[in-house]
């Protein structure tokens, strides 16, 4: 290890898809990391529904992520402690930053937002792609992290996979903005285009559910839910509004017509799942989502094959568009680890 590298000791909880996409993708990017980086990650915990496995001197994150492919758990690994659960790895290992990536549950936010409340309180940053702590505790996490030398919170994963949308609040420091439309689930563009092209609901969701980016209750994509999570982080995070679930209109895609998606796509535009924020004379915002025709004018009309994608207006620096095109979980890994390094103000390049 050169002079100036930094060793950071992680633990992920939550090893589904995110999760596994996630390890695979760093046990082959370990050196690039380190050399461009100046990062030496290790594992030194994993959790997933069967339990936790803990190892200061770090685990292999290869084999860890083999065994979840062949749909083993934890338990599985020399290391398992049948006594550990996640929250209680999260307050008792030795570890610098926490990787959360446990599904999402909108009725309590648990198990991840007891792991992440548990990390931030033992002064371990945290990382996540789960949204309902965000969605059900914005404030308070946001509070546990606020001080200048505690522990950070990131989690541009969790609104849009590899889009920067969590992060665009800093990207347009000293602009208002007036209006955000946000295409990021990418589970119903590729219901809705495969629709347009003559499929059914059912053979539609099979082939969002092959390309991996389902959550494990479909009805949280279809019934636009988990668009409004996103959209709840971002009134949050971004607006800087005190948002909750219940101040948004919600719909899904269930009940869009197959002729209007046709009719829409002749014209050269699509129908997508908008998250929309309009902000009101009173400096408030209305938040809404639901199906929206975009003719072929509008930039969120050109994205495709699954794209996602926002749009928004602010009185500095106008309209700013953002699109992305990810292969399943991967977007969202990368999101992750480009919050890792803006936690520890890596360089950009060596």
């Amino acid at each position: 290890m050169t002079h100036d590298m930094r060793e950071v000791r992680f633990l992920l909880t939550g090893l589904g898809n995110i999760g596994r996409s996630l390890l695979e993708i760093l046990s082959v990017r370990q050196e690039a990391m380190a050399t461009r980086y100046g990062l030496a990650l290790r594992c030194v915990g994993v959790a997933d529904s069967a339990g936790a496995a803990y190892d200061p001197a770090g685990l292999d994150i290869a084999a860890v992520a083999a065994l979840k492919r062949a749909g083993r758990s934890v338990a599985h690994l020399a290391q398992y402690d049948p006594t550990l659960s996640a929250v209680e790895l999260a307050a008792r290992a030795e570890a610098d930053l926490l990787l959360e990536a446990t599904p999402t549950n909108l009725r309590d936010g648990q198990p991840g937002l007891e792991i992440v409340r548990t990390a931030l309180r033992t002064g371990k940053h945290a990382v996540l792609a789960s949204k309902g702590p965000l969605v059900l505790a914005y404030g308070e996490l946001a509070a546990l992290a606020s001080t200048s030398d505690g522990p950070a919170l990131r989690f541009s994963g969790a609104v849009g996979g590899a889009l920067p949308t969590a992060n665009l609040g800093r990207h347009l420091a000293g602009a208002v903005i007036e209006r955000a439309e946000l295409v990021v689930n990418g589970t119903t563009q590729v219901i809705l285009e495969q629709m347009a092209a003559g499929h059914g609901f059912e053979t539609a969701l099979a082939e969002a559910q092959r390309q991996g980016i389902v959550e494990p209750d479909p009805s949280l994509d279809v019934d636009g839910w988990d668009a409004a999570n996103k959209l709840v982080i971002f009134a949050n995070a971004v607006l800087g509004r005190p948002t909750r679930l219940t101040d948004l209109r919600v719909e899904g895609i269930r009940g869009v017509p197959p002729e209007a998606l046709r009719a829409a796509w002749a014209a050269g535009g699509r129908v997508s799942l908008v998250g929309l924020a309009e902000r009101q004379p009173d400096g408030g915002y209305t938040l809404q989502v639901g199906p929206v025709t975009l003719g072929p004018e509008h930039p969120l009309a050109r994205l495709s094959r699954g794209e996602m994608g926002l749009v928004v207006h602010s009185d500095l620096a106008g309209r700013t568009t953002m699109a992305s095109l990810e292969d399943g979980p991967v977007g969202t890994c990368q999101a992750m680890i480009r919050d890792i390094v803006d936690i520890y103000g890596a360089p950009a390049a060596r």
